[in-house]
């Protein structure tokens, strides 16, 4: 993985069983994620995702993306335009930044009406020590021989899978 690289998007059908069953495992008893008329009364056209879900789904994407021994080490993000029930959310991905078995990735999730989220995830991958730094430059390669991000996401695909590349 290098700084500049796009990660493959990801599109969430924004459903209303996504937007309560969200909220109640978040434990967000807010009317407005669960009950429509209430959320109209309140000046909304319909129930609206929860910060705690769309989290979890930013969190979603990076761990996909990256494989199942990434840890996400930081999400910050900022919620705009609120997922309604009949959307579709596009999950996108730059790499901002890599240091070592580390990078920083900018996503925004789009839906009809706008930007619902944007923010950065800093994730590790165990092992990805062969990724190209912050000066462009590539350090040493991962002890299981994976080179770089990308390479440690390879390997853990074939973990997985329970074979090795």
């Amino acid at each position: 993985m290098r700084v500049g690289d796009v990660l493959p998007p990801l599109e969430i059908e924004i459903t209303r069983t996504l937007i309560v069953a969200g909220a109640i495992a978040s434990r967000d008893y807010q009317d407005v994620h669960h009950d429509a008329e209430l959320a109209r009364q309140k000046g909304s056209p319909d129930i609206f995702m929860n910060i705690l879900t769309t989290n979890g789904l930013v969190g979603r994407y990076i761990t996909d993306r990256f494989g199942p021994r990434s840890v996400l080490r930081r999400v910050a993000i900022r919620l705009g335009a609120p997922n309604y029930p009949g959307d579709t959310m596009v999950l996108t991905g730059t790499v901002e930044a890599v240091d070592g078995d580390t990078a920083t990735v900018r996503v925004v999730g789009a839906n009809g009406i706008g930007r619902h989220v944007t923010g950065t995830v800093t994730v590790t991958v165990p092992g990805a020590a062969g990724a190209v730094g912050a000066d462009g430059a590539r350090v040493a390669q991962g002890a299981e021989g994976a080179e770089g991000i990308e390479g440690a996401e390879d390997a853990a695909v074939h973990e997985a899978a329970g074979s090795r590349p």
